[in-house]
């Protein structure tokens, strides 16, 4: 690990200033992402912004229609929280799901989809739910959020500061896990809301998406076998030793259909 000035501020305005000020900054929120990458010196950046400092970045709200979670709330506190098991349990479960108990009571929902690697868990409630990403100077659909293998639309310096998750009518989530890391070869969140359908997939293609087949069958028809017959190309999912294209092609018909009856 290369050195590097650690800077606290108390604000977002002064993280923004301290990271501005920066020669090569980035902000840090768990550390669960950066911290191994700094140890591995994929990293080198000259300060390290920790956010953990700042008031009003955490926690949980149910209101209008909505759940709001400060982007520095952790996977734990979704997951153990009454409010959003009420609201929107599926959201809960996935929190549950992510790696194991130090990643939950360290990662944050902010970190996590600011980084958008590809098997991660929140991208996928984020994009399945239609759900809004806050950040200090505007807001974001999620349908223009994630853009590309580690990329999002935030500009440099930009800050997530809470995500907004409309309460749907019915959610569910089911993953094929990796059995070491827990990410996700394959994950995918369907939600209904009166008559729309959303069906986002994780840790199948360099970055989250939508099946837009999926989601017209089930418009049609809730049920598990209106999506028995869609096909799943292979040709632009990931392909490593954790799981062929084809594989994961598989797996998105199985987790797809398994997240629908769960809801039926």
């Amino acid at each position: 690990m290369h050195d590097f000035n650690f800077i606290q501020p108390k604000s977002a305005a002064a993280a923004a200033d301290a990271l501005a000020g920066a020669e090569d900054g980035q902000y840090m929120a768990g550390g669960q992402t950066l911290i191994p990458v700094l140890k591995q010196r994929l990293a080198m950046p000259t300060d390290v912004v920790d956010l953990s400092a700042i008031p009003g970045l955490a926690g949980i709200e149910v209101s209008g229609g909505a759940v709001r979670v400060g982007a520095m709330t952790t996977h734990a506190a979704v997951a153990a929280s009454g409010a959003v098991r009420d609201a929107v349990p599926a959201l809960a479960h996935l929190a549950g799901l992510i790696g194991d108990p130090h990643v939950r009571n360290r990662g944050t929902l902010g970190g996590s989809i600011a980084n958008n690697d590809p098997a991660a868990d929140y991208p996928a409630a984020v994009l399945g739910l239609g759900a809004t990403v806050v950040t200090e100077s505007r807001e974001i659909a999620a349908d223009d959020f994630f853009t590309d293998l580690f990329e999002t639309a935030l500009d440099d310096g930009e800050l997530v500061t809470r995500v907004d998750f409309p309460v749907p009518d019915a959610a569910a989530y089911v993953k094929f896990p990796n059995p070491a890391s827990r990410y996700a070869i394959v994950g995918v969140f369907v939600s209904r809301a009166g008559g729309a359908v959303r069906v986002a997939v994780t840790g199948a293609g360099p970055c989250v998406f939508r099946q837009a087949e999926m989601e017209a069958a089930l418009s049609a028809e809730f049920s598990a076998e209106a999506i028995a017959g869609v096909a799943i190309a292979a040709d632009d999912l990931n392909n490593d030793l954790h799981a062929s294209a084809e594989y994961r092609a598989h797996l998105v018909g199985v987790m797809a259909r398994r997240a629908v009856a769960e809801i039926a």
